[in-house]
């Protein structure tokens, strides 16, 4: 299976939610989830359960769990070789509904112009 190309959901006014959410977080957790965003690009569509899990409307989620916590990015499939990384959250029982909507607003915006809300990083985690 090739290699999945993985680019971060940017928004209107150039911000990046996936690396701001990522900044948030201590320093574990980030190297955990940037370590399942690697494996998402390795594997694309392989990739399953316990790392990542189907929500509703062509939205998966990557999990990851530190210290009892859950975090979650949600992401979606632009063709077969790209995967978008919209935004990530703390799940508390399940990912709310207003999470899952606003990915998926976020799909229709990069479908309908994907080189406006595509942010691409290089090797070194740099824009």
């Amino acid at each position: 299976m090739p290699e999945t190309r993985v680019v971060f959901y940017k928004e209107d006014d150039d911000s990046v939610p996936i690396l701001a959410w990522l900044d948030s977080l201590p320093k574990k957790v980030k190297v955990k989830c940037r370590k399942r965003i690697e494996r998402l690009g390795n594997l694309g569509h392989e990739l399953r359960r316990p790392e990542a899990d189907y929500l509703r409307d062509n939205i998966y989620e990557l999990r990851v769990r530190y210290q009892r916590v859950n975090y979650r990015m949600l992401y979606f499939f632009h063709g077969r070789t790209a995967v978008v990384v919209s935004h990530g959250l703390i799940k508390e029982r399940v990912v709310p509904l207003r999470e899952i909507n606003r990915a998926v607003e976020r799909k229709g915006k990069f479908e309908l112009d994907p080189e406006k809300h595509t942010y691409l990083e290089d090797e070194n985690g740099k824009g």
